[in-house]
């Protein structure tokens, strides 16, 4: 064979590997990096990751929402970037359009969309447990375990009535997969921040603990529907605290029979034997009555100073409260609002 035809057979060869390179890279292109999610009409959606899946449920879990295009591409991306060993966690935000590449490598490093976590308006340690759950992974009951443990709610520094208290309502970044003990740590943190050197001060100069702040706003926060209201009848109920009055608060008794539907307390609902029930004990009930938003809190640590000692719901329902300094004045506008609680026929 001479040198020429030689040549010539090499150069085929050659040039056939490039072709078969070409086709090779071709389709490894194709499957690692031509999009393949399809949400539809959908731009972006979510994938949650429970703790402790595997590779079976991700892709069962992927198959099911219809994400993939072509699913065997998926699985050749996914085991060649050894993500099958590489599982983590999380509440993922998949894009429309996405390679199998980019969907890997993001849920391979674990770079998941966190939770801007918000709760407020909350009356009890169940209402908290089940917004708090609505938005991560763990069940309510899972944190409502905990909550009311005392040995738990001991080592943060409270006890299982005062507990409440730790909870600063706010929105929060979390991973949706942060477990229940992390959450109640980041939330003895946040706890922790919310009470500066300055607030501490504060506190200590009206005679309260940070928890009895707390305690007493969350009343306020139960009583007063506008924030303009609130430091008012903090100086109130303060007066009452310091001159040795019973708070005599209608939302405590509200509380002790957990019943938020009643609009009107009558005298049989104060006789309830309970250690929230305000018109029978003295002082301050063991620990707060919901979760008070930050406005109340600050209201009583600015509370404003004046002389009433009595107030009343507005008879014209307007929301806002009649203030007295004497009883006989109280009793005027007490009559002009159960008046017209009568005439409006709201008996309870």
């Amino acid at each position: 064979m001479n040198a020429g035809r030689v040549v010539k057979i090499i150069l085929v060869l050659f040039l056939i590997g490039l072709v078969v390179a070409g086709i090779g890279a071709v389709d490894i292109y194709r499957k690692a990096f031509v999009a393949n999610v399809d949400l539809k009409s959908e731009s972006e959606r979510y994938l949650f990751i429970h703790t402790g899946s595997d590779f079976g449920s991700v892709y069962e879990n992927l198959l099911n929402q219809g994400i993939l295009k072509n699913k065997k591409s998926f699985e050749w991306t996914a085991e060649r970037k050894n993500y099958p060993k590489n599982i983590k966690p999380g509440r993922y935000l998949i894009k429309n359009r996405m390679s199998n590449n980019e969907l890997v490598n993001m849920l391979r490093s674990g770079n998941q969309d966190v939770v801007r976590l918000t709760f407020n308006n909350v009356n009890t340690l169940q209402d908290l447990s089940e917004k708090v759950a609505g938005q991560l992974e763990f069940s309510a009951s899972e944190l409502l375990d905990l909550l009311e443990d005392s040995e738990v709610v001991e080592s943060y520094g409270f006890n299982t009535f005062t507990i409440p208290a730790m909870f600063i309502p706010n929105t929060y970044e979390f991973y949706w997969n942060t477990n229940p003990e992390v959450f109640l740590k980041r939330m003895k943190r946040e706890y922790d921040v919310f009470w500066n050197k300055k607030r501490q001060a504060k506190a200590e100069r009206i005679g309260l603990t940070p928890k009895e702040v707390i305690t007493l706003a969350s009343i306020v926060n139960k009583e007063v529907r506008f924030d303009d209201e609130k430091r008012r009848v903090a100086g109130l109920y303060m007066n009452r605290i310091q001159k040795g009055i019973r708070l005599q608060a209608d939302p405590t008794l509200i509380f002790a029979h957990n019943d938020y539907s009643i609009r009107r307390v009558t005298n049989d609902l104060k006789k309830i034997d309970s250690p929230y029930n305000t018109y029978k004990n003295d002082g301050l009930p063991p620990g707060p009555i919901c979760i008070p938003d930050i406005a109340s809190i600050d209201a009583v640590l600015n509370f404003e100073k004046h002389n009433y000692i009595y107030m009343c719901a507005k008879a014209d329902l307007s929301g806002y409260h009649s203030f007295a300094k004497t009883l006989k004045e109280h009793n005027k506008n007490a009559r002009a609002y159960q008046k017209e609680l009568n005439r409006r026929r709201i008996y309870r």
